[in-house]
């Protein structure tokens, strides 16, 4: 696939690595400019641009910027993409540590990948957001291992969810539907599967024993 990922932090950056490995055509941008990505280009074959060129004829758009940067990315930031592409959404809300307060999320009880939703104007798949960035390196596994992580995938357009979860199989790890986006504060930080390192059926009860009450900690 042509990929484009804006944002090139841990997660980013880690998935670039993997996604260049896999044979896929990855575009990378962050929020420096593409001189500062010469060294992570040079290391995996993705070609740097600016945030306002990444999505240029991708099938697949990767948003991992923090979640308080969203608003601020270009206005066309999506405007080149393929038809049909998925948008993935890896973000997490930290008021207290980073983003501040965020009216919609707490007032409106917005889900955090809804409101990433309506800044960019265009449905979103959630994954990625619970993952230790060192895991996408280190931990994938052959379908089968019993040593093989599950990861929680949740998006309303169930053929983005299925691009989302093959892509997320062929980097080495299963995955488990976790409904819509309305549903995904069952994968929000604080919850049972955040950060879990587990297989399917510990990650599907992780989200079925979660609560839609948003931890004192992740409140602004």
């Amino acid at each position: 696939m042509k990929i484009g990922i804006i944002g090139a932090g841990n997660i980013g950056g880690n998935l670039t690595r993997r996604l260049t490995a896999l044979g896929h055509q990855v575009a990378v941008a962050n929020s420096r400019g593409p001189e500062t990505l010469a060294d992570l280009a040079a290391e995996t074959g993705a070609t740097p641009v600016p945030a306002g060129e990444a999505a240029a004829g991708a099938e697949l758009v990767v948003v991992t910027v923090p979640l308080k940067n969203v608003p601020a990315l270009p206005d066309d930031l999506l405007a080149g993409a393929a038809d049909g592409f998925v948008l993935l959404d890896t973000n997490n809300y930290y008021p207290r540590e980073r983003d501040g307060r965020i009216a919609a999320i707490e007032d409106e009880g917005l889900t955090e990948s809804r409101w990433v939703e309506r800044q960019l104007g265009h449905p979103v798949v959630k994954a990625f957001n619970g993952t230790y960035a060192q895991d996408i390196l280190d931990a994938p596994r052959p379908a089968g291992d019993p040593e093989r992580i599950a990861l929680p995938v949740a998006g309303d357009d169930p053929a983005a969810k299925q691009v989302v979860r093959e892509l997320i199989d062929a980097l080495g790890f299963d995955t488990v539907d976790a409904g819509g986006i309305d549903d995904s504060w069952r994968q929000q930080p604080e919850t049972p599967v955040y950060g879990l390192r587990a297989g399917v059926e510990a990650v599907t009860e992780a989200l079925a024993a979660a609560s839609p009450e948003r931890p004192a900690n992740f409140r602004g």
